[in-house]
């Protein structure tokens, strides 16, 4: 499996609105029991759970006893445990946590478009490490067992260019001459375009992505609005490539999610899942989860990843296997500094 070479690059996407459906009634107790049963024995029902827990939140008073059986029914899912808190904090305030009106929720969608695109222009270049814990399983598991950990410096240029070099595989270092370097010589699941790139080509106005506001949520103590937004493969151009037993490459559509802070307007986590992907492509399923944080480069603040997974779901033979990339970003500098290993940096 770590022959192969999967890469996932975010070429493009775009910007326009609609707005949320009517609410249904709350999930009782219950209802949500009932559906977490479900979903431990159908775990591909896990979308239609979160979808359930957002769109219509919940009756019930969350206790500890209800997280515990979340975490044990869906294997500890992030996602479904982030929109049930949310469900809880909007049952408690439902005034504070509604969704806004369709006047607010363009307001809030333009000024982050405007902010955005000018802190895009105000960036400075910079150097990062990235450090990768890559895993895979039995599609659909969620059963990851650990591959391997990487640690990479990646180099942005203010006019786009990433460059990105392996310093150490599995905590070896690779310094010496015909050592493994790049992306291509480890094999495996990588990815680019986390930085700038993505956040740019959403709110540029030519990209014509739709948008609906679904949900409210609190990221690191900020309260955000969250839309769903969604663009053809037309628009999106987002590049999906496969080699090594197979080389091929294909453009697919992207859905996805965003938060967006509600005071300032900035982009707080990504959520994406490549669409249209061709039936005989062996790459079945793309997603990509980034989350934005403050970051201090050269005695400035910039809004820049700190935490990426990326999935990849790819068919060989008659199986469906899934990898996963976590990534953390670590140690932003001005460019032109030396990226070094130090041992915390084996951390898991």
């Amino acid at each position: 499996m770590m022959k192969k070479f999967i890469s996932l690059a975010l070429i493009l996407f775009s910007v326009g609105f609609a707005f949320a459906q009517m609410p249904q009634k709350p999930l009782s107790q219950a209802e949500y029991v009932k559906l977490l049963y479900d979903l431990q024995k159908n775990p591909k029902k896990k979308g239609d759970l979160v979808e359930a827990v957002r769109r219509r939140g919940i009756s019930f008073q969350l206790t500890d006893g209800l997280r515990g059986l979340t975490a044990s029914k869906s294997q500890s899912d992030a996602e479904l445990r982030r929109a049930l808190e949310e469900a809880a904090r909007r049952r408690e305030n439902p005034i504070a946590r509604q969704l806004p009106s369709v006047e607010e929720s363009a307001k809030i969608l333009n000024k982050a478009r405007e902010a955005t695109l000018v802190a895009v222009e105000e960036m400075p270049d910079f150097v990062v490490k990235q450090m990768i814990q890559r895993g895979a399983a039995y599609a659909e598991t969620n059963n990851f067992r650990n591959l391997d950990r990487l640690i990479v410096a990646v180099s942005y240029r203010a006019e786009g260019n990433e460059e990105y070099k392996i310093l150490s595989v599995n905590g070896v270092p690779q310094t010496e001459p015909k050592v493994k370097r790049t992306y291509e010589d480890v094999g495996g699941t990588s990815s680019t375009g986390e930085f700038v790139t993505v956040l740019a080509t959403i709110f540029k106005p030519e990209s014509e992505t739709r948008f609906e506001p679904v949900d409210t949520d609190t990221i690191r103590s900020r309260r955000a609005v969250v839309y769903d937004f969604s663009l053809t493969k037309e628009k999106a151009k987002q590049v999906i490539t496969a080699s090594g037993h197979f080389n091929d490459s294909t453009t697919s559509g992207m859905k996805g999610r965003i938060w967006i802070d509600r005071e300032n307007f900035r982009v707080l986590r990504i959520e994406s899942q490549a669409t249209e992907i061709p039936e005989d492509f062996p790459i079945r399923a793309a997603s990509r989860t980034i989350d934005y944080d403050w970051v201090m480069i050269a005695d400035e603040k910039y809004l820049l990843p700190s935490l990426s997974d990326v999935r990849l779901t790819f068919r060989e033979k008659r199986d469906m296997f899934e990898t996963r990339n976590v990534i953390r970003f670590k140690d932003y500098q001005k460019y032109g500094s030396e990226v070094k290993i130090l041992d915390d940096d084996e951390a898991p």
